[in-house]
């Protein structure tokens, strides 16, 4: 016997960047919601991910009210750089494009949204069970849930369900399970992300293209780094002791004059790289949102942006029902799949560039040339270097 039904508006699924964002949205704009989350406040306040923020998203973030923290905290980058055969080659991305990127590691910006909601009043019920959502073909959707600490069940009402809960979470199976279409995509590589105890090498990203393999490095602050390391897919990171990435690091990344400050791991995690994309978003009364409804490997860095973007849209769209105009609800998906599909392909046209002449992807050398001359046409023609600046940040919206 579950407990009486409550009634809501919207009940959003998921408590990540795309859940807090609707959730913050739609109580800005003065749209009831609960908020259900199967992790606890603490867990995903701490969950490292990733950290780059197109200027586009901040600022929208910004005219609701919600980038207050992160405007005073983020480091502005609008640079990166190119290393291969041995030498250092800039991108000023910033200039060409007019935007940046701005640095805030994911766990900061889920503790900022789900502070703002909660200070203000808002529903957010952690560490639920057994989620299920019921009735979405119809104009009375519920969710019941069980709550963990004292088993309960409850059911709340509601007029629309945002399934924002990821690849794992239950929401997406309700859009394939009505014929939506799972268009997916295995690279054939994995990556190793690893957190180190050291301070940054360079102001901005290091793109290091080797024979060995690709690697990264990403500042996280003023003493921790990110790196990242090509590996094959499936590899286990016991395969990964710290002297053997500090070796790979520096055979990688290393140039003459630009060291790599190494230090102490504080994370290691293989990464298999594929994506993913559903369509149509909306099955009924039901939309995804964020990495339920799109999963883009951190090639381009892309997928919290995504997430921002889907929120966005989807509150615009649910606030437009309540004023009588179901015009943006019926083209919520097409509006996110413009901007997704965008960012998958530029995912794989960067694959290329950074996986391409390593021979642990293939020994192929017309494939290696083929890669030169596309860093050599970025690097040397301003047209093609500003339409990757453009697309890079994420400029535009429609494009």
């Amino acid at each position: 016997m579950t407990n009486s039904p409550r009634r809501t508006q919207v009940v959003i699924v998921g408590a990540g960047p795309a859940g807090l964002t609707l959730a913050n949205l739609l109580r800005v704009g003065g749209i009831a919601c609960v908020l259900l989350e199967e992790e606890s406040r603490a867990f995903i306040e701490q969950r490292p991910r990733a950290g780059f923020i197109e200027e586009w998203a901040v600022r929208a973030l910004e005219r609701h009210g919600l980038a207050d923290r992160l405007l005073e905290k983020a480091e502005i980058q609008g640079s990166f750089e190119f290393r291969f055969n041995g030498a250092r080659h800039i991108m000023n991305y910033g200039e060409l494009a007019g935007h940046r990127h701005f640095v805030y590691p994911q766990q900061y910006l889920v503790t900022d949204l789900v502070g703002l909601h909660t200070d203000q009043g808002g529903d957010v019920r952690f560490g639920v069970r057994d989620v299920r959502l019921h009735d979405v073909d119809t104009d009375h959707p519920a969710v019941t849930y069980e709550d963990s600490e004292t088993g309960l069940p409850h059911r709340v009402e509601c007029d629309f369900i945002a399934g924002c809960d990821g690849a794992r979470g239950v929401s997406r199976g309700y859009l394939t399970a009505g014929n939506a279409l799972l268009a997916s995509h295995d690279y054939g590589i994995g990556w190793l992300a690893l957190l180190a105890e050291a301070p940054p090498s360079a102001t901005g990203v290091i793109f290091g293209i080797h024979p060995r393999g690709f690697a990264a490095h990403m500042a996280r602050g003023p003493d921790v780094t990110r790196f990242y390391l090509q590996c094959p897919p499936g590899d286990s990171e016991a395969n990964w002791p710290e002297e053997r990435v500090h070796e790979e690091l520096r055979i990688r990344l290393e140039i003459p004059g630009g060291p790599i400050a190494l230090g102490a791991l504080i994370e290691k995690r293989v990464l298999d790289m594929r994506n993913y994309v559903v369509e149509p978003l909306s099955r009924g009364r039901l939309h995804l949102a964020g990495e339920s409804a799109h999963l883009v490997a951190p090639i381009a860095a892309k997928g919290m942006n995504l997430a921002i973007n889907d929120a966005l849209l989807l509150a615009s769209a649910i606030a437009a029902h309540y004023e009588g105009d179901d015009a943006k609800l019926a083209g919520y998906s097409d509006a996110c799949l413009e901007r997704i599909w965008q960012y998958q392909e530029f995912s794989q046209w960067l694959s290329e560039i950074f996986h391409g002449p390593t021979v642990t992807a293939t020994a192929d050398p017309f494939q290696t040339r083929l890669t030169e001359a596309r860093l050599r046409r970025l690097l040397k023609s301003k047209t093609a270097a500003a339409a990757f600046a453009d697309i890079y940040t994420g400029k535009h919206a429609d494009f």
